[in-house]
């Protein structure tokens, strides 16, 4: 098969070695989290290792706090909303 110069073709490998819940805290003028030393011991990282970090948000926290500004009353809401099951 003969395959164009000019075509790149890109693959990306996704290994999950470990996964974990961290809480960003403020270094000096930077922000910064703390990998569990059971973490850094499974995997086997060693001091300046490059990362690539996929970073995610709580999405309760995101859904809940889209609602802010709402003037709604919750038993009006719960009214509504038992008329619309019923």
């Amino acid at each position: 098969m003969i395959m164009p110069q000019n075509l790149n073709i890109s693959y990306t490998i996704r290994l999950i070695m470990a996964m974990f819940k961290a809480k960003v805290k403020q270094w000096g003028n930077s922000l910064g989290i703390v990998i569990p030393k059971e973490i850094v011991e499974k995997v086997h990282m060693k001091n300046n290792q490059v990362l690539f970090l996929e970073i995610k948000s709580d999405p309760l926290k995101e859904a809940f706090g889209s609602l802010k500004g709402w003037k709604i009353d919750s038993q009006k809401m719960k009214d509504e909303l038992r008329k619309e099951w019923h």
